[in-house]
């Protein structure tokens, strides 16, 4: 599909000018690597982005900068200090997660049905699927395939699944509101977890768009500062890409990490924000 092959062109030159930004590749380099004209390279990036890939790599370079101002410091302490965390166009706050009672997660999803499709996203191909309470499953895919649908029965074995198309337009929704640069509606999620990873979730919520944590600065944050591995654990566990922000976390030193979905779409979800979070590039900037 055309909307697949110029996403996949768009995560290559995400990670190209991502592994190059220190030698600030020019345009032409940058279209090179992905097999387009400048012309054509830019008018898609814009498309996808809402900003030019020279913005892109200032934006880029500016956030970079802003970490090493920011090493030593607890990052979120940091961010509000600086000013930098306030409503953004993707706000924390709009996701509401309802967990399972234990009583429910004993049944396996007994007395639910769960509504599921497939559709395009701005990060690829996408399985979502949803209860009358809320988006349970968020899955990225390179291709369709029967797994996204065998984890669900895995995780809610006596539910009643139905496929509707209409599920796949709430994600998309959401996706759209946040380029136009409008809140979305508040977004229900219902989330099958223990106690504790429920908590890491709610505190992946808590990180400022455009922003990213280690695991044992997360770990530190719900007060468990020896607790880095079981963390990694919880984050891993999400099963609600994106909008439960695990890729908002970093290894120690700002590796990427291992994703669920693939470490080139995490890098594809960090650059998105940033091109659509609430801070706005310097006026001179703007124009080019």
């Amino acid at each position: 599909m055309i909307e697949h092959r110029d996403y996949q062109r768009i995560q290559k030159a995400i990670e190209f000018i991502a592994e190059r930004w220190g030698d600030q590749p020019s345009l032409e380099q940058v279209a090179r690597a992905v097999s387009l004209s400048p012309a054509h390279f830019t008018r898609l990036f814009t498309r996808w982005a809402g900003i030019s890939p020279k913005q892109y790599l200032r934006a880029l370079t500016l956030e970079r900068a802003k970490g090493e101002l920011l090493a030593g410091r607890d990052l979120l302490s940091a961010s509000q200090a600086l000013g930098l965390s306030g409503p953004g166009r993707l706000h924390d706050l709009f996701v509401d997660i309802e967990a399972m009672t234990p009583g429910e997660y004993k049944r396996g999803g007994a007395g639910l049905e769960i509504r599921h499709a497939w559709t395009q996203t701005d990060f690829g191909l996408c399985h979502v699927a949803a209860t009358e309470r809320g988006l349970c499953s968020v899955s990225f895919e390179d291709q369709q395939s029967g797994a996204p649908l065998k984890q669900l029965l895995a995780d809610w074995p006596a539910a009643k699944f139905v496929e509707d198309q209409a599920v796949a337009a709430t994600l998309g929704g959401v996706l759209a509101a946040v380029a136009a640069g409008e809140k979305p509606e508040v977004m229900r999620v219902m989330v099958r977890g223990t106690n504790f990873q429920v908590q890491v979730w709610r505190a992946l919520l808590r990180i400022p768009v455009g922003f990213t944590l280690s695991y044992g600065e997360l770990a530190a944050e719900l007060g468990r500062p020896s607790g880095a591995r079981a963390v990694g654990s919880a984050v891993g566990a999400n099963r609600v890409g994106f909008l439960i922000p695990c890729h908002r976390v970093l290894r120690a030193g700002g590796a990427l990490g291992g994703y669920r979905w693939g470490e080139p779409r995490k890098r594809a979800m960090l650059a998105w924000e940033l091109a659509h979070g609430d801070r706005q590039l310097p006026a001179d900037q703007a124009a080019h």
